[in-house]
């Protein structure tokens, strides 16, 4: 009988059936063949297979890698992110270092991770692919964390002063208050950061270090191959494939993520209705889901109880007299206060290990190599520079225009988001081909090889700001008889220039990271490059010269968190004391 009324749901096999029992299938033979290649043994140099046929397995490996590294990336932010707005001591540390961490691209932490983890991991692939799935990690991880560590410390007065009158602890607080209101920022990061981590696919799963290849099977390594060969069939089936690939992890993973966390948001924003993801309507119609919820809701009943028996045995516990002596004792506090202290000391003695053996290794690099250093630093600064105004002149106006109407806005973000998930790396080949039939140099090519990354932090910081400028402020302007050029000059404009400045900031750091493979490009057997600083440590990584590595990372760092202290600290002022519109 029971039996038989969990198979009532059973009436016939649809297509969302089929689609249900592909997922599962897809799900299942991804992971386990994943980690039979984790288990396998030891192979640096996997051969590629550039047969179409392959191309979906690679795919979902990609996506496997990717995914991990969200997790860990997730994981990470919370945990830091937390840690940072919670306390002042760790804010203290951890704001900056992660400020330094993120001016490192992954080409900083390629050679370290990859060589620790194959010695630690010798006879298997293990190594080589937590290496891989680390080095994605960084490229995704920054922008989540300071995004959830943003969101906890603009918590409004009121969320806090509630919580404090019911009486919430830590826990019921952040799950109920704080976690609600990061949840929407830290959704629309994590697309973001899942960018910026297929940015560096090719990079992360095909590689040199000195003498010695490593190549994973990945679709990234599916393009490296195919553009090192001069494949033009499997160049265009790779970007086709990945392609195919982002599109489907945006319709399965981030627009159910996104219409699940817009109910989180605060303020109502014009055209930003949340309408529930058609997969999910497509797929709620399948029996197999059916009997899912149907045995879910007959083993409810027996979660509770079970759950309800371990509290009560945890209150005993907590009740007894020696964990209350415990409790009470005046060691406790100071045991905890050791233990605090000794992780701190260790944590700050490794980090000035780590800066003692930098600055040996920097002050043996030669005169000549930090003139030439600050020359190329020049270099890629103006390309940075000219990139990213380059992306402003067209995405200024075009976020403006998409974002003031809600029916452009519906059309637009679906495919914007898939355009800036793409891996601009992959479309190097045919942006080169397109070079060379105009006789652009590589010089000036380089910097629109940046901006095919960047151009995308800009639309998306203007299409956030001008979405949140007032109906009512421009149906003054037009009751006033403002002529067009007015409404942009004084009020798109001067809205949106806080996020623009915000968008000027993360695209200047991306086209500093994405220099180390926009100046350096292997096409048809040639490698084409400029001189630039991405040029330099792209090269010092490849011939394991870790003194000039460091010399480069350090110079790049430097830069950027000048920059940052300075110029953008400058325009982050102005637009929030000059361009920030109150609400009353």
């Amino acid at each position: 009988m029971r039996i038989q009324r969990i198979l009532r749901p059973i009436k016939y096999f649809s297509v969302a059936d089929g689609l249900v029992l592909a997922l599962v299938a897809t799900l299942i033979y991804g992971v386990v063949g994943f980690g039979q290649q984790w288990s396998s043994e030891f192979h640096p140099a996997t051969e590629i297979d550039l047969s179409i046929w392959a191309l979906p397995r690679y795919a979902l490996f990609s996506a496997i890698r990717g995914m991990s590294a969200y997790l860990i990336s997730l994981a990470f932010s919370l945990i830091v992110g937390y840690a940072a707005a919670k306390s002042k001591y760790a804010e203290w540390f951890l704001i900056p270092m992660l400020d330094i961490m993120q001016s490192i691209p992954v080409l900083g932490f390629l050679p370290g991770l990859v060589l620790t983890l194959i010695a630690l991991f010798p006879k298997t692939n293990f190594g080589l692919e937590l290496a891989a799935i680390l080095m994605i990690f960084t490229g995704q991880v920054w922008n989540m964390t300071f995004s959830f560590y943003g969101s906890l410390k603009s918590l409004p007065t009121d969320f806090k002063e509630a919580s404090s009158v019911i009486g919430l602890n830590w826990r019921q607080r952040l799950m109920q208050i704080e976690m609600p209101f990061a949840a929407l920022g830290l959704a629309w990061n994590s697309l973001l950061s899942m960018a910026g981590g297929w940015f560096f696919l090719s990079v992360c799963e095909a590689f040199t270090l000195g003498a010695r290849e490593y190549r994973l099977p990945g679709i990234g390594s599916y393009m490296a191959v195919a553009v090192a060969r001069g494949d033009r069939g499997a160049m265009i089936a790779g970007v086709v494939g990945m392609a195919t690939l982002i599109i489907l992890m945006d319709i399965v993973i981030w627009r159910p993520v996104l219409a699940w966390v817009h109910r989180y948001r605060i303020e109502d924003v014009p055209g930003a209705d949340s309408t529930e993801p058609w997969i999910q309507l497509w797929i709620r119609e399948s029996w197999i889901l059916q009997i899912f919820h149907s045995l879910v809701r007959r083993l409810k009943p027996g979660f509770h109880r079970l759950r309800k028996i371990l509290r009560q045995r945890q209150s005993v516990i907590r009740k007894s007299p020696i964990l209350q002596q415990v409790r009470d004792s005046i060691w406790r506090d100071q045991i905890l206060s050791w233990i605090g202290l000794l992780a701190a000391v260790a944590v700050i003695g490794v980090s000035l290990y780590g800066v003692y053996r930098l600055t040996v290794g920097l002050l043996q690099q030669p005169a000549f190599t930090w003139i030439l250093l600050v020359r190329n630093s020049m270099w890629t600064l103006l390309r940075v520079f000219i990139a990213v105004m380059l992306s402003t002149v067209w995405a200024l106006p075009m976020g403006i225009w998409i974002a003031l109407s809600p029916q452009r806005l519906r059309i637009a973000q679906p495919v914007i988001q898939v355009l800036a998930s793409f891996p601009a790396p992959m479309l190097y080949p045919l942006a080169i081909a397109v070079f060379f039939g105009m006789n652009i140099p590589f010089d000036i090519g380089s910097m629109f090889l940046m901006m095919l990354g960047v151009q995308w932090y800009i639309l998306f910081n203007v299409m956030a700001g001008a979405m949140r400028i007032s109906s009512e402020l421009r149906l003054t302007m037009r009751l006033m008889n403002n002529s067009r050029w007015d409404q942009w000059w004084k009020l798109y404009l001067p809205s949106v220039f806080p996020y623009l400045v915000n968008g000027w900031l993360t695209a200047a750091g991306g086209a500093w990271n994405a220099s180390i493979v926009a100046e350096i490009v292997s096409y048809q057997g040639t490698v084409l490059e400029t001189e630039g600083l991405g040029a330099t440590i792209s090269r010092a990584a490849a011939s394991q010269n870790f003194g000039l590595l460091s010399a480069s990372l350090f110079m790049m760092v430097v830069i950027v968190i000048l920059l940052n202290r300075t110029v953008w600290a400058k325009l982050g002022e102005i637009a929030q004391n000059r361009f920030r519109i109150e609400v009353m």
